[in-house]
């Protein structure tokens, strides 16, 4: 009974394991049909909108501002940002709470190919992964396939379909205010609104547009 157990559990982790390098590989050039918080979503009963662009279609404002808000050292770390990771074991060593430091490749890894929620199983499955994401694609496919499946309200996934829902435009055609809101409520998608930003909202908008400017003026060209 215990080695059949066993066979169960090693096949399922060889079953996971190919599914991980298949999707390293397939959505380097494909955009997934779904996600596994998509299909979480749509056990909920949510509607799920997802309609994936190219980045040439989601407007740079967007991409600035998501970077700025979410990872300003994305052109420079290779899928993990040590210093910030060093900070969280420091913080947590101190206060007991555990904060966040994932970057945009690791949020992807985990949105892509992992479950939501915390806990230390799924962020050191999180590490390798985005690593393995960092050194197999080029940034600028990572920010693509990252804007395309962020979850913006729920059943909402990617800049398209959250602009056309908060904005009633194109993802192209995005404002630098609305796109600092968008980028603003990522943390939390489903209690906070871009379209009906509180004062907190529309005040870490304004920095997040500040940053924008200088990450515009700063930034290294990866994923433009």
């Amino acid at each position: 009974m215990f080695q059949k157990l066993l066979r169960l559990v090693l096949y399922a982790c060889a079953g996971l394991c190919l599914f991980w390098l298949g999707g390293l590989v397939a959505y380097r050039w494909i955009d997934p049909p779904a996600t596994p918080l998509m299909g979480l979503r749509a056990l909920e009963g949510e509607s799920i909108r997802y309609r994936p662009v190219a980045l040439s279609r989601i407007a740079q404002p967007l991409q600035l501002a998501v970077v700025a808000a979410e990872d300003a050292r994305f052109c420079l770390h290779s899928g993990i940002d040590l210093g910030a990771v060093r900070e969280a074991i420091e913080d947590y060593q101190e206060s007991g709470r555990l904060r966040g430091a994932s970057t945009i490749t690791m949020q992807l890894a985990r949105n892509l190919f992992l479950w939501p929620g915390g806990g230390f199983l799924r962020k050191g499955l999180e590490l390798p992964l985005a690593l393995a994401i960092d050194a197999l694609w080029p940034k600028r496919r990572i920010l693509e396939l990252y804007l395309n499946i962020a979850e913006w309200g729920p059943g909402v996934f990617g800049a398209e379909a959250a602009a056309r829902l908060h904005f009633d435009r194109a993802a192209a055609d995005l404002a630098p205010n609305q796109a600092a809101r968008l980028a603003v409520v990522l943390p939390s998608p489903l209690r906070w609104s871009p379209s009906r930003p509180s004062e907190y909202i529309q005040r870490r908008a304004a920095t997040i547009q500040g940053r924008s400017s200088q990450l515009a003026f700063e930034q290294t060209g990866c994923f433009n």
